[in-house]
């Protein structure tokens, strides 16, 4: 059933502009209680959010959604920030293994249809394992990407409230927290990598360039599959 409009509208007029610690007690604790979860890629960035989050609820469920193509760097740091952090509900999901031999056996479809690989490694198991709650919080931030700009702390997704609590932070805003708080590191931002999502699709980003200039270079795909609608075709059609 999709949300209602006039829901996100309240949630936005009340917390659009409130500090995230205020938007995740609320969300966690009052709005959403039992039904909400974090998606996380545990990627450049994710550290802030889920440092917040713990300091709410730490028995909140976070979502990795594991596509089988990151880079071990990225399952080692997922690892590591959640003990550091004493996370105590982290959960991986993503494809079988059967849907990956069916849609992806040469392990080449993110050369030339990366979308159609986010659909099935990404979005699809997301859906299932977003089935029984009501909303989700997700770490994105206007000024990674131009298209980003406008984003605002709670929208609509299909049948989900999103709450983007750190819609507005800056990323001197991010380095800052991160160094106050000793948050550790992902260890492939020091290498050039800004964001960081599956191997195959990411990419050094070079001094002046967009923080996400290295991801899908070549296409004109600007967002993980988990910010794209479910396409239905794509996930049927190796």
């Amino acid at each position: 059933m999709p949300i209602p409009t006039d829901l996100v509208f309240e949630l936005q007029r009340r917390l659009g502009y409130a500090p995230p610690e205020r938007i995740l007690s609320t969300v966690l604790r009052e709005v959403f209680p039992g039904r909400i979860a974090v998606v996380s890629s545990f990627g450049a960035e994710s550290a802030v959010l889920l440092h917040l989050v713990a300091a709410v609820d730490p028995g909140t469920p976070i979502l990795f959604v594991d596509t089988g193509r990151h880079f071990p760097e990225t399952l080692e740091y997922r690892d590591r920030l959640a003990a550091h952090l004493a996370l105590r509900d982290v959960r991986s999901v993503g494809p079988t293994a059967q849907e990956v031999a069916r849609l992806d056996p040469g392990l080449s479809r993110a050369a030339w249809d990366p979308d159609g690989c986010c659909a099935f490694r990404k979005t699809a198991p997301l859906q299932c394992a977003l089935a029984g709650c009501d909303a989700w919080i997700s770490g994105r931030k206007r000024f990674q990407a131009s298209t980003r700009f406008d984003l605002p702390v709670f929208e609509a997704d299909d049948s989900h409230v999103k709450v983007n609590p750190l819609a507005s932070w800056s990323a001197n805003d991010i380095a800052t927290y991160v160094a106050r708080h000793h948050l550790p590191p992902h260890p492939l931002v020091a290498q050039g990598y800004p964001s960081i999502g599956c191997a195959p699709c990411t990419s050094i980003v070079a001094s002046g360039e967009d923080p996400r200039a290295g991801r899908w270079r070549g296409f004109e795909k600007t967002e993980c599959g988990i910010h794209l609608p479910l396409t239905t075709e794509k996930q049927s059609n190796p």
